[in-house]
């Protein structure tokens, strides 16, 4: 992408912010963050969802998680008290399953959709029904099985299904 591309896709999409407690502001949608930052931008425009700066810091995350804005949860899908999520992007846990859920959605095994961290409950299936893949040969064939089980019935009620 040359440096006008790469500036309009920037502006397309700004990183969603919520202010919390003592006024910091969090990046509720860390993926377009974090490819900013791993391509080295360091300014990007970002859109203001909430101000909930006047919570205290239970309020707030409990309200980040009742609005899907947060995914409590690590690498290994296991919960994580609010105190333990991490702080910085660079922080941030790779999650395979997450990267297979996109691939997933990418190869037309379910739609992409407006419903917050819909990824997370995409990963989630994949997760209960699969072992972590330990190379790039078993993980390009764990995305046409997981496709599968994206169009079969246990995949009924989640985001963007679409079914056989």
């Amino acid at each position: 992408m040359d440096a006008h591309d790469l500036k309009m896709a920037i502006a397309e999409k700004p990183i969603a912010v919520v202010l919390g407690p003592n006024e910091e502001p969090y990046v509720i949608d860390h993926h377009v963050a974090y490819a900013l930052m791993r391509i080295g931008v360091e300014r990007a425009p970002y859109v203001l969802l909430a101000d909930w700066s006047a919570q205290t810091e239970a309020a707030f995350w409990l309200a980040l998680e009742n609005r899907s804005w947060t995914s409590p949860y690590d690498a290994e899908g296991r919960r994580l008290a609010f105190i333990d999520m991490p702080a910085f992007l660079e922080d941030a846990q790779d999650d395979d399953f997450r990267s297979l859920a996109a691939a997933v959605r990418d190869a037309g095994a379910y739609a992409k959709t407006a419903v917050p961290l819909a990824d997370f409950r995409w990963a989630a299936l994949f997760r209960s029904h699969f072992d972590r893949p330990h190379s790039d040969a078993d993980y390009a064939a764990l995305i046409e099985r997981a496709g599968a089980l994206a169009r079969s019935r246990a995949a009924i009620g989640l985001p963007g299904y679409i079914g056989l």
